[in-house]
């Protein structure tokens, strides 16, 4: 059993923790191998935490698993990747059956190479029924971008007719996002030491919580988790308002 995992209050869990899964080319750098060879590694991290989550309880997760600007990366290290994309969804659809959870994707998988796609969209179909962690991979996704897609959007209801410039509010605009579904998270981890957001969830982040960790990602595993999940249940959302109110 983990000490740290004891500690955990399980009556005031964040329901959606999202993670900018940041070092597995520094961890693999730091041991003399291929940049590959981290994510490699980071996927065995993706499988802890993702284990980790259900059992404790956790109703969303999203991770940052491949952004826009990653189609920028070497050839090589994209293709490596999508390889192990494809592999690692043939390879967990079982799990996630066997667990109850349910796999969900946001961004522009449109952009996604057609196996990769297919092969995600296979296991959302597969899982779609299951009822427990919702586990939701940013694939080809920027923040800006989502936004940008949302603006354009709503502005083709407005040419048609369908919504007056003057209904447009904040609840139009957070149910033309990728995550209208999904709640707001609560907490937002990011491992290998980088202090920024990196264009992800700009918007669904305004009141969230944010958790800077120096372990690389192929490093974080469950007590990593954990010691963020307490350290979240030791802080005052206030969302605005004086702490006297929260209190009343």
């Amino acid at each position: 059993m983990s000490e740290f995992k004891d500690k955990i209050d399980k009556t005031h869990l964040p329901c959606h923790i999202a993670i900018i899964m940041d070092g597995n080319g520094r961890w693999a750098k730091e041991r003399g191998c291929d940049r590959i060879f981290g994510h490699q590694n980071g996927v065995i991290s993706v499988r802890k935490i993702t284990e980790a989550a259900t059992e404790i309880g956790i109703k969303f997760l999203t991770l940052y698993t491949f952004s826009t600007e990653n189609w920028n990366r070497p050839q090589e290290e994209i293709n490596a990747l999508m390889d192990l994309l494809v592999e690692n969804l043939e390879k967990e659809t079982p799990t996630f059956q066997k667990n109850n959870i349910r796999l969900l994707a946001i961004g522009n998988i449109a952009q996604m190479p057609n196996l990769t796609r297919t092969k995600l969209q296979q296991c959302i179909a597969e899982t779609s029924k299951n009822t427990g962690l919702s586990l939701i991979l940013a694939l080809s996704y920027s923040s800006r971008w989502e936004i940008t897609n949302a603006m354009q959007t709503i502005a083709k209801k407005v040419a048609e007719g369908a919504i007056s410039r003057d209904e447009i509010n904040e609840n139009t605009i957070i149910q033309n996002l990728n995550t209208s579904n999904i709640p707001d998270p609560d907490l937002l981890i990011r491992t290998s030491g980088e202090k920024r957001i990196s264009n992800f969830l700009l918007w669904q982040i305004a009141y969230t919580e944010l958790y800077f960790t120096p372990i690389h990602w192929p490093d974080f595993r469950e007590d990593e988790f954990y010691k963020a999940i307490l350290n979240y249940q030791h802080r005052e959302r206030r969302f605005g308002k004086t702490s006297e109110q929260i209190h009343e």
